[in-house]
């Protein structure tokens, strides 16, 4: 679905991304795991068009997508969401979520004038949507609740919902365990795997946290020093030697060999 081929980025001098090439089959749950500075999340902004690779290609479904802005992959159905989420926080989650899709009636001066019905009848059927997707996530109790004083795991759930008001075909979830409790992650977790199994929806994850990792991702794909180091099972991953030089630890193969 998603291939990155040889793709570099570079700022000034620093190689954030150098040569890094993987590819994200359909309907998989694929773990990005690695260091800080491994280069993971500049990777996601490459892919999302938030930034342009130095170098390399990015194709989606045989299509190059490189360097392509934010808003026309959102169009393809490529989405992202962010270690610290972006709400509207002033407006209820319900709103944040009607907000979601493009072409709405009444951003036209001419409708609000003269398509009244129409908007009427689209803002009906977009209510009715967002109340589905709070419903699916399990916080329809916070439809009326300001988006800004929910919780950061809550956020985290309505990111995932923005996701689906427009039925999203890959997402890219960069630290979305980042601040949020076991409870919480694990509601996530249940959404992710539901979306994956129920609506066919294929994920990339950056998440330092093995356990969330190892409940939702196969393969799991590490990075080190901008580039590709391994991919595999997490189990693979762990008994992998460079991996382990160069994120996990000793101490996890130490611990590994004591329980042989």
């Amino acid at each position: 679905m998603i291939v990155v081929d040889d793709v570099h980025k570079h700022f000034g001098g620093f190689h954030a991304v150098d040569g890094a090439s993987l590819s994200i089959a359909k309907g998989s749950i694929t773990g990005l795991i690695g260091p800080n500075g491994a280069g993971k999340t500049t990777l996601f902004n490459v892919i999302a068009g938030v930034l342009k690779p130095t170098s390399g290609r990015v194709t989606m479904d045989g299509e190059d997508i490189t360097g392509l802005p934010p808003h026309e992959l959102f169009h393809k159905g490529l989405l992202r969401t962010f270690q610290i989420a972006h709400e509207f926080s002033s407006m209820s989650c319900r709103e944040n979520l009607m907000m979601v899709p493009g072409g709405q009636s009444g951003e036209t001066l001419w409708n609000t004038w003269f398509g009244r019905k129409r908007i009427a009848d689209q803002e009906r059927a977009l209510r009715a949507k967002a109340d589905e997707v709070l419903e699916f996530l399990t916080i329809e109790h916070l439809a009326e609740q300001k988006a800004g004083q929910i919780s950061g795991g809550q956020k985290k759930l309505l990111e995932l919902g923005r996701t689906m008001m427009v039925d999203a075909k890959i997402v890219f979830l960069d630290e979305v365990g980042a601040g949020v409790n076991r409870t919480l992650l694990n509601t996530i977790g249940d959404a992710i795997i539901r979306l994956n199994r129920e609506r066919g929806y294929t994920f990339v994850v950056i998440e330092h946290d093995m356990d969330f990792i190892g409940r939702l991702c196969d393969p799991v794909i590490c990075m080190a020093e901008g580039h590709v180091l391994a991919e595999g099972t997490l189990a693979e991953i762990k008994a992998n030697e460079q991996v382990i030089e160069a994120y996990l630890g000793t101490g996890l193969k130490n611990k590994a060999q004591v329980g042989a």
